[in-house]
C-alpha cells in the first residue's frame, strides 16, 4: 500500500486551539526533509467522508495578519467549520507563496505594488501562476487512512488533482470569507484567471 509514498508520518501531539483540541500530526518529505502538518479533529476513522481543508502555507496571511490575501481568514474559517462538524482534518501544506517561497513572494508583492496582479507578478519572476504540488496531500490522506473527503475549497483544480491522485472528493464545500478593500483585486484575479469559484459580492 505504501508504494512510492513521498512522505512519512513522524510525530503527533495534542494541539489546543480556540476552536477546540486537535491532534497535530507531523509528516516529513522523504526526498527533501521538508515538513507538513495535519490537524485532526474528532474521530476520522470509518467510511463516512471526512470534511477536510487543504491549506497552503501563507506566513503573511496565517501569522502576520496580512490583508493582501484571504489566507488567514480561510484558515480560521476552516478550523471553525471542522470543529462545528465534530470531525475533520486540515492539511497544512507547506508550499509558501504557491510554492515560490517567502522571499520570491515578497518580490511578487513589490511587483503588485507597481500595478501587476498576482498571476502577472509570478510569471514576470519566471514562475507559473501556481507552482504547488498537491500530490503530497494525497499521500497525507493515505497515511491518515482517509479515502473520501468533503473538500473545503474554492479551487476546482484542487478537486481534479485530488481525484487524479486517488482521493475520492465526494463534495465541494465552499469557503468564502475575508474580502476586504486591500484584497478585492487579488480575489477577483483568483476568480477570473485561476478558476476559483468566488463571488464578487457576498
Amino acid at each position: 500500500m505504501k508504494e512510492n509514498m513521498q512522505l512519512k508520518r513522524v510525530a503527533e501531539a495534542k494541539l489546543p486551539t480556540p476552536f477546540g483540541e486537535f491532534l497535530m500530526v507531523g509528516f516529513e518529505e522523504i526526498a527533501t526533509g521538508r515538513d507538513h502538518v495535519a490537524l485532526i479533529f474528532g474521530d476520522i476513522s470509518g467510511d463516512t467522508p471526512v470534511l477536510s481543508r487543504i491549506h497552503s502555507e501563507c506566513l503573511t496571511g496565517d501569522a502576520l495578519f496580512s490583508l493582501r490575501c484571504d489566507c488567514g481568514f480561510q484558515l480560521e474559517a476552516a478550523l471553525s467549520q471542522i470543529s462545528k462538524e465534530g470531525r475533520g482534518v486540515l492539511l497544512y501544506h507547506r508550499q509558501e507563496g504557491r510554492n515560490i517561497g517567502l522571499l520570491n513572494k515578497i518580490r511578487a508583492y513589490a511587483l503588485q505594488d507597481q500595478g501587476l496582479d498576482t498571476v502577472e507578478a509570478n510569471i514576470k519572476l519566471g514562475f507559473k501562476a501556481d507552482e504547488r504540488d498537491f500530490t503530497l496531500c494525497s499521500d497525507m490522506y493515505k497515511l491518515l487512512g482517509i479515502n473520501e473527503v468533503r473538500l473545503l475549497t474554492n479551487n476546482p483544480k484542487k478537486i481534479d488533482i485530488m481525484r487524479e491522485a486517488g482521493i475520492n472528493v465526494v463534495e465541494r464545500v465552499p469557503l468564502i470569507v475575508g474580502r476586504n478593500p486591500s484584497n478585492e483585486h487579488y480575489l477577483d484575479v483568483k476568480a477570473e484567471k485561476m478558476g476559483h469559484m468566488l463571488f464578487k459580492h457576498q
